[in-house]
Parts: C-alpha cells; structure tokens; sequence
C-alpha cells in the first residue's frame, strides 16, 4: 500500500459519482482531440475549463491562436510540440516534458508538431483563474522530463507535476491552487492519495485499467472520473495483469461566474467583449500580435 507523505485516508476515499468516455473529435488544423472537460455534457468542472488528450500528425496542430484569462498545461505523452509565441519565445515539448503556461492578460502562440514523422501525443488541461489574476502578466513554467520529480513505493510510481506526493514536492507555482500527479501501478497494487478536502477533482486514465474509488467495476483508457467532494483522497487498484497509468487532478474551486468565448475565459460578456475588441485593435496584451506571425504561417 502507498501513501500520500501525511498518510492515508483515515476518514474513507472518495467516491467515482461520474464517468465519461472521452471520443475523438476535431480541433485546430486537423488535431485529433479525445476531450473530457469542456464538452456539452461537462462544460465546466471548477476550476477547470478543458481537459484534451491530443494527437498530431503534420502537418495538424495549432496554428497562431490567443488566449485569455486562464493557463494552459501541457504534458507530453509521445513525440514533441514545438511552442513559439508573440514575445519572441521557441522551444519545443518533448515527451515527458512540461510547460505551465500563464495566459493572463494575453498571449498569442502556436503548438505545431515538432517534427514531419510519426505521432506526437499529449495531455493539454486548461485552469480558470480568478477575476483578481486574469489580467496578470502573462507566465512560462517549463521543466524537462528529467527535472520532475519522480518517486516509487509499493508497485506504485508517481511523477509530480504539481503539488506533492509520496514525500516529494514540485515546485511548480499554481495560482490556482492545484494538485497535478501522473501514477503508474503495477499489476496488485494499491494507492491512496490524500485530496484537499475542499478541491474538486477527477482521474483520467492513459493506460491500462484499474478500480478507483467506491468503483466495482474496472475504467479503462480513455476515461474521466469525476470524484465526489465526501472523503479525504483517492483509493485505486490494479488488479489487472498488466500496467496502469493514470492522472489525477484536484484544484480549489474559484467560485465565480464563467463567460467562455473560445480562447477567452473571463466573469462577463462585457469582459469578453473588450477582450475581443483588445485583440481585434492590438491592445491591452495583444500590441504584439500586430505583426507577428509563427514561422509556421510564414
């Protein structure tokens, strides 16, 4: 049995109270997405606004696009994303590779393939931040695969991406509150994780399959749980002969009103309504995205 570093879940684990199928759909230029949060069925799940398990095969991806209000979390799974943005920044996501992007007031980039062979896979989650950070600066946290921690005990390997577990802490900054954990279990394996009591938070599965909660029955790959808010943490088990792969995610419920426009997440439609005209005129965090253009769309 695994623990969080304060032990385990003395008062009982929290409940699965809904499970969804993530389908593939289409988004961007060609990009295949299974989403999870941010469908018709699950608009919003506070303080989450889009959960995407992508797959791009060039020349798909995301060409030039803005952002608003909120943060981007990418974490690849397979291949790379090369990043360039407004403000002169390039790089690319490798796999197990992660970069925590802070919207803020406004940031105007592209995620393309990072090369012209094979598949590049990868986790995309978006985080709502409250009415007094959207319109903060706009932020990069970026760490590669092997400067995040990583820790194992009892068949059970956890990669913190943020918040912490098994003793080990990431230091990523989260404005929103938030708790990001990858778990591999080998086959007889059990964890428990404690949750903050208060956060909202859900397991997508990426591997395998595997009995989580109050569950009787197996969820295999593919699949968003949403956890109820009773209990202080996540109880899963592999009873499976093969290898199980999760995420689990938990963030502090903001609490305010949420008027979506595609890329912009603000309280209000008059909110939306300056963004779009602040990116329509190059104001207001947009000045730059006047002459720029990725070398994708040179």
């Amino acid at each position: 049995m695994t623990t969080s570093e304060r032990g385990g879940g003395g008062g009982g684990g929290r409940s699965v109270v809904r499970k969804y199928l993530a389908r593939p759909q289409h988004e961007g230029a060609g990009a295949v997405v299974r989403r999870s949060i941010g469908r018709f069925e699950l608009k919003y799940f506070d303080p989450f606004l889009v959960l995407d398990e992508f797959s791009l095969s060039a020349p798909a991806g995301f060409p030039d696009h803005p952002h608003r209000g909120f943060e981007t979390v990418t974490y690849m799974l397979q291949g790379g994303v090369r990043h360039e943005d407004f403000e002169g920044r390039k790089g690319t996501i490798g796999v197990g590779d992660l970069q925590w992007m802070t919207a803020g007031r406004g940031i105007v980039h592209s995620e393309m393939p990072a090369s012209s062979h094979g598949t590049h896979k990868g986790l995309q989650l978006w985080i709502n931040l409250p009415s007094t950070h959207k319109m903060i600066e706009p932020r990069y946290q970026e760490m590669a695969s092997e400067n995040i921690a990583e820790a194992s005990e009892g068949g059970v390997t956890v990669r913190v991406i943020a918040g912490e577990s098994l003793g080990i802490k990431s230091p990523i900054y989260t404005t929103t509150p938030t708790m990001f954990l990858d778990f591999t279990l080998e086959p007889g394996a059990h964890l428990q994780q404690l949750i903050p009591q208060s956060w909202n938070a859900f397991v997508y599965v990426l591997q395998g399959e595997g009995v989580f909660g109050n569950s009787r029955s197996s969820s295999t790959t593919h699949h968003l749980l949403l956890l109820g808010p009773n209990g202080d943490g996540l109880e899963a088990w592999n009873k499976s002969s093969k290898l199980l792969r999760f995420i689990l995610v938990g963030g502090e419920p903001i609490g305010q009103p949420v008027v979506q426009w595609g890329p912009f997440v603000m309280n209000t439609q008059q909110e939306i309504d300056q963004t779009i005209q602040d990116y329509e005129n190059f104001e207001n965090g947009f000045e730059n995205a006047k002459y720029w253009r990725s070398d994708d769309q040179d």
